[in-house]
């Protein structure tokens, strides 16, 4: 059959059946079930009543609990049982077997870095962006180029940003624009500024606005008198922790930069430099999450009430002061909903690294080692145990996302 014929009849034959669907329950429910006539009308009526919602919602009920319910808790079975054993149960024995797997243990660690990176960087860079081009004429320009990437594929974004990093001979004119930029440096007085000094100053930055958060974040959680609930105590433990681990690993890569040994003239793998290639992937997520965060928060600074700004200018506030002790706190809400939403996309993070790295160079994730053994080793047991982990990491903040939502609707 031609496919257009076979897509139009699949939209008419969707669309007729909802159609069809409501109709007719709505029929049945009023004439033959609870009838509006007789002695019980006005019960009828408001059973009828009572029932119609949830007899609307059963399609959406059903298709949940087909294609989320039913997969979590076969997922759920198939992690206790041994497929070489003709799918025996054999309890705990799948997660044993992957908690003792090198692999497991890198792609955890993998996931918690890109945990700490992504989330953080896509939204302060959105935060950022969505400050500076509501002060600019061709701002909604600059944001219709920053939103873009959103709409390329993490395959399509991968391939981009493959090509990107792309090597090629010392003999042969490179396309990759990274491996451009780095043999056109020879070793002399350039060469030290942009790949010492420049990426000295860029991590002490960092350093500093990092371990100012933490700075921020430890004091809000042991500030006598104010009131802290659980959950945002945790998280700004869990900022705090991160935080200081960032700014010693950029203290540390400050050091790096001046004692490594820099290879000029060599065209650099740089998919392949164990550690710092899991930052060259995640560059490919900022970058399409970014946009994303900008939307979001723009629209959030933008509802931020004009009087508040004016009597901190009146009362002498600087614009650091205005934007971080007037503004982010009142758009806190919208930040933690933008940084748990895509600490969402980052848990299940797979294309990026399967079309890159493939998982290899230490660059594992948990997606993509629950793709390795469900697919390739054919081992259902070790890959479903890794998919309810994801699934465990996943819920909580998913859970912490939708009360937040509801406490906000209140």
């Amino acid at each position: 059959m031609n496919p257009a014929l076979q897509g139009l009849i699949t939209v008419l034959l969707g669309v007729g059946g909802c159609v069809g669907y409501f109709y007719f329950s709505n029929q049945i429910l009023d004439r033959v079930i609870f009838p509006a006539k007789g002695p019980n009308a006005g019960d009828n009526i408001n059973r009828a009543n009572q029932v119609r919602p949830w007899l609307f919602l059963f399609p959406a009920i059903f298709a949940l609990g087909l294609y989320l319910g039913y997969p979590v808790f076969e997922t759920l079975r198939l992690s206790l049982t041994d497929r070489a054993q003709g799918g025996a149960f054999v309890g705990l024995a799948n997660y044993s077997q992957m908690m003792a797997e090198p692999k497991f243990w890198e792609a955890i660690r993998n996931n918690m870095l890109w945990l700490i990176v992504v989330p953080a960087a896509s939204t302060a860079f959105g935060l950022l962006v969505a400050q500076l081009t509501d002060r600019i004429a061709w701002g909604n320009i600059a944001k219709s180029l920053i939103f873009m990437p959103m709409a390329i594929s993490f395959v399509g974004a991968s391939v981009i940003f493959k090509l990107i990093y792309d090597a090629r001979p010392a003999d042969v004119p490179q396309i990759g624009v990274m491996n451009a930029i780095w043999m056109s440096f020879e070793g002399g007085p350039m060469s030290i500024l942009m790949l010492r000094i420049l990426p000295t100053i860029i991590l002490a930055a960092f350093a500093g606005i990092v371990g100012y958060v933490v700075y921020l974040s430890a004091r809000a959680i042991i500030e006598p008198g104010r009131q802290k609930s659980v959950g945002m105590s945790l998280l700004r433990a869990v900022v705090v922790v991160g935080g200081a681990w960032l700014v010693w690993l950029s203290l540390k890569s400050i050091l790096g930069v001046w004692t490594v040994e820099l290879a000029y003239g060599v065209p650099q793998q740089w998919l392949t430099i164990p550690f710092w290639n899991s930052f060259f992937l995640m560059v490919v997520l900022i970058w399409i999450q970014t946009g994303f965060a900008m939307v979001i928060l723009s629209a959030a600074l933008r509802g931020i009430p004009e009087e508040t700004i004016e009597a901190a200018v009146i009362d002498g506030a600087n614009p650091f002061d205005i934007f971080f002790r007037i503004k982010v706190p009142q758009i806190m809400g919208t930040i933690m909903v933008v940084w748990t939403t895509i600490t969402l996309v980052v848990l299940k993070v797979f294309d990026i690294v399967f079309a890159m790295t493939n998982g290899q160079w230490e660059t594992q994730v948990l997606a993509n080692y629950m793709y390795d053994k469900l697919f390739r080793a054919n081992d259902w047991g070790v890959g479903s145990a890794s998919a309810i982990v994801i699934m465990l990491l996943v819920t909580p903040i998913l859970v912490w996302n939708v009360y937040q939502a509801r406490k906000e609707m209140r």
